[in-house]
């Protein structure tokens, strides 16, 4: 078995917990110890422990996740010849091709080793101990993720934990979204926001501040069981340790559980740019059919019969349009969602708790997130 570790938006631990409970994966107990003995929970991800199998799977199928890492390696180190002897314990060799460009990601946080390239350096060395032929070292390339091997390092009060990213790009990048509107959330977020808001797959979802489409393109492929990482690349099938045959196994099973059911999915949007961007992005994902986009502001939404969701991002002025008072348009919101679409599930992505006050809406204790490197809050109405 391989120690797993799925990286996430934090705070959207427990949802990512889930998708792994339904792919048949348990969760470690998230929990770390400082050098003094203190417990302190670890945020942004979860450990796990698998196989190839399950490696595969999670890069395929999860939602939420931004990438998957395998673990190498933990150990106690405070000098760097310790770093560079322990590191060349570790089985590079299943993981890295001799010459293979490699490109390093260090955190150093409360140790004694603190200068994160001299790090990368060391084990860098313990690397090419075992090749055959040098593997070079670069700069990671998000574009070019799948050429290198990323290592990703992280040491904390001296203890060093070193692993090796199985996904490439970020698992975000799902190959759909070649364009964006103002402020675009990422798909992973977009997704955990669906999962958070505790929609059912089967009732209508409504998004009058579409934007790009992300929310609603990722509600399709959820509703129709495709999965997200249907189209795109990824690291691990460069690895010398690869299981081809078990990849286009569980490949193939994947695309045989996908329907073509869907609910009523709408996404409007008043910026005719933002419904062009909606309609090509749903396009290339493969769901268009699926889709109602309107043009249209969000007044003149015309909800279908319901209940149903209403999932949205609408714009708080802190990425767009700061100097703009949205005051008014957070009282007509309220306004609109109290005619309109009474009995439904509301959930608002909101930086700003006073322009969410300003809907006058009965929502419980936001769940906050960051989005673009802005802490907001994941507002949900009691119903």
């Amino acid at each position: 078995m391989m120690r797993l570790y799925a990286v996430a938006q934090p705070g959207l631990e427990p949802f990512l917990q889930a998708e792994l409970r339904e792919l048949g994966i348990k969760a470690l107990q998230p929990l770390r110890y400082t050098a003094s003995g203190d417990a302190y929970e670890e945020s942004g991800g979860l450990e796990f422990e698998g196989d190839l199998a399950d490696l595969y799977r999670v890069n395929l199928h999860s939602r939420i996740a931004n990438r998957v890492l395998a673990r190498l390696g933990e150990f106690n180190a405070a000098g760097f010849e310790e770093l560079r002897k322990k590191a060349a314990r570790l089985k590079w060799d299943d993981y890295i091709k001799p010459g293979q460009p490699v490109s390093f990601r260090v955190t150093c946080r409360k140790s004694r080793l603190y200068h994160s390239d001299a790090v990368a350096r060391e084990v860098w060395s313990a690397i090419n101990s075992q090749m055959s032929k040098p593997c070079p070292l670069v700069k990671y390339d998000e574009d070019d993720s799948h050429l290198s091997a990323l290592v990703v390092i992280r040491l904390l009060h001296d203890v060093c934990t070193i692993s090796m990213d199985s996904s490439g790009a970020s698992l975000h990048r799902r190959g759909y979204r070649l364009e964006t509107a103002k402020a675009p959330l990422r798909e992973t977020l977009a997704a955990g926001l669906l999962l958070a808001s505790g929609w059912d797959a089967a009732s209508p979802l409504l998004d009058p501040f579409c934007g790009s489409g992300t929310i609603a393109v990722e509600a399709a492929l959820y509703a129709r069981h495709i999965p997200p990482g249907r189209n795109r690349r990824f690291t691990f099938s460069h690895w010398p340790i690869f299981d081809s045959p078990l990849w286009q196994k569980i490949y193939t099973e994947a695309l045989a559980n996908e329907v073509q059911a869907c609910p009523v999915i709408q996404a409007s949007d008043r910026d005719e740019g933002a419904v062009r961007i909606t309609r090509a992005n749903a396009e290339r994902a493969g769901v268009a059919a699926n889709l109602q986009v309107e043009h249209r502001p969000f007044s003149a939404m015309e909800p279908p019969a319901g209940p149903g969701w209403v999932v949205t991002n609408p714009p708080y002025g802190l990425r767009v349009s700061p100097d703009r008072d949205l005051r008014d348009l957070y009282d007509k919101l309220g306004d609109i969602l109290r005619q309109k679409c009474q009995g439904w599930h509301i959930h608002l992505l909101c930086g700003d708790p006073v322009l969410a006050g300003h809907t006058r809406l009965s929502f419980q204790k936001p769940m906050l997130l960051r989005n673009g490197g802005l802490l907001v809050g994941f507002y949900s109405t009691k119903g």
